[in-house]
């Protein structure tokens, strides 16, 4: 039988000690990070171990199958703890919570609290409440807002030298196979000025990289500016004192046009590196699949951004199975990864989500026919990636440090313009004599490959920031 853990003592003017597990996506992340930095402003203390902590707070994911199985046991090894008396409360967030809403306290009876998604700048008062053992109120869900919420003030769990930056919520997508607008609402941005501000917030607070996230990203501005403004926006960031790299992810292949393609090719900062998420590739899929964009459309588009955009890395994402694929239909997907020859690509087997309209589409492919097709697909990027990779050997390029490698002397884990935290490969850097720390942008001379990795040899001092670097900013600083 376990035995109690002695809780860590909280400091003197705290309220209590918390542990956070946050899950899902870099939007996820985001939302995260709010919460976290909330809670630290209202006077708890965060503690890395739940097991001693007065509460945790787990922030799900609830897109696939898959990752509602994550979150599930995670939500279940913090009731095991509460269970055993070695925390007195869970609370639950995020998509999971906003998508299950009262079924999930109806399954999990000992969840304490829920927090939808637009719930969560009410987490210190959730908190106050199982603290101070008041249950009359257990979940606290709030309609999507017309503007999207701010993130501001937050307490960062990713490393000091980059950041997530959120610049609008919600999606007016309606793919047949994706769930997400029924968990974060309609679109809705920022203003430009509210996204500014924070990523001056975010460089003052060591961030060097921002990487603009949402749901779809080119649809930036369209609500509030009758017309897509994310041009005018990355081209106010590219002013942020601090920032050095801005990476761009969750392109929506429309309104891309030749304003947005030209300030990426002209940028100082901008990254040449697009996430792009196309799904697939035959127009039969496509329709069904409601993503209003044709094949010929889509190679028009990639073509145009590797004709203006020089060295361009293309990351995509792909679904294999998606009902009503034929053999002809995964054909032509591999003929377009072949045409294509994306630097980075992922692919996922179609997850049947019950309240999405792909759920009532006739012809289900079976299980082992979507995975091998999945398996195949891969094999065929797997080959271009590393004829990719092994391109690279012999030039010179600026790599960002993430982290040494332990046990390592003076070898270092990093990112080149070309590799997204999580999704891409790393590049292992050895300095020599250079003093090398987290955050410093490195020249580099590529040296070998390691499968989706690369080795390389620091050719240079680290660049200069361009402004002093500052470790906090009004309290709010890293975990």
């Amino acid at each position: 039988m376990s035995s109690k853990k002695k809780r860590p003592a909280p400091t003197a003017d705290s309220k209590g000690t918390y542990a956070f597990v946050s899950l899902g996506c870099p939007k996820n992340t985001v939302d995260s990070e709010r919460m976290l930095g909330l809670l630290k402003i209202d006077g708890y203390d965060l503690v890395s171990d739940p097991d001693g902590a007065d509460f945790v707070v787990v922030n799900t994911c609830g897109f696939i199958e898959r990752a509602r199985t994550e979150s599930f046991s995670a939500i279940d090894e913090m009731l095991a703890l509460k269970e055993q008396g070695r925390t007195r409360g869970v609370i639950v967030s995020g998509c999971l919570a906003e998508r299950q809403k009262e079924q999930l306290l109806e399954d999990r009876p000992g969840i304490d609290h829920l927090v939808g998604v637009f719930g969560r700048d009410e987490i210190t008062r959730v908190a106050d409440r199982l603290v101070g053992h008041l249950d009359e109120q257990r979940s606290v869900f709030r309609p999507a807002p017309i503007r999207a919420l701010s993130d501001k003030d937050r307490l960062r769990i990713t490393p000091q030298h980059f950041a997530y930056l959120k610049i609008s919520e919600g999606c007016d997508r309606l793919c047949t196979f994706c769930a997400i607008p029924k968990m974060r609402g309609k679109h809705a941005s920022k203003t430009i000025e509210d996204v500014v501000a924070e990523a001056e917030q975010l460089a003052a607070d060591g961030a060097r990289e921002l990487i603009i996230v949402a749901q779809d990203t080119t649809y930036y501005g369209k609500d509030i500016y009758g017309e897509p403004r994310l041009a005018e926006l990355l081209r106010r960031l590219e002013d942020v004192v601090g920032i050095d790299w801005i990476r761009l992810m969750y392109f929506y292949p429309m309104y891309i046009d030749d304003e947005l393609i030209n300030t990426l090719a002209e940028s100082r900062k901008i990254l040449p590196y697009i996430d792009i998420p196309l799904q697939h590739a035959s127009d039969g899929m496509l329709r069904r699949m409601a993503r209003r964009v044709t094949r010929s459309e889509t190679e028009d588009l990639l073509g145009r951004l590797r004709s203006r955009i020089q060295g361009l890395s293309l990351r995509t994402t792909f679904i294999t199975g998606f009902p009503g694929e034929t053999d002809d239909d995964f054909e032509q997907l591999v003929d377009f990864v072949q045409r294509h020859k994306f630097e980075r690509m992922g692919v996922f087997t179609y997850s049947l989500e019950p309240d999405t309209p792909a759920a009532n589409l006739p012809d289900h492919v079976p299980a082992d026919v979507m995975e091998a097709r999945r398996e195949r697909l891969m094999q065929v990027q797997q080959e271009i990636a590393f004829a990719h990779l092994a391109e690279q050997v012999g030039r010179s390029v600026d790599v960002i440090l993430d982290q040494p490698v332990t046990g390592e002397r003076n070898v270092w884990i990093g990112r080149s313009p070309a590799d997204a935290p999580d999704v891409d490969g790393l590049v292992f850097v050895t300095g020599d004599q250079l003093k090398l720390r987290a955050g410093d942008i490195v020249p580099v001379e590529i040296v070998a490959t390691q499968e989706y990795d690369l080795v390389a040899v620091a050719a240079g001092k680290p660049r200069p920031r361009t402004m002093p670097r500052k470790q906090q900013l009004a309290g709010i600083g890293q975990v």
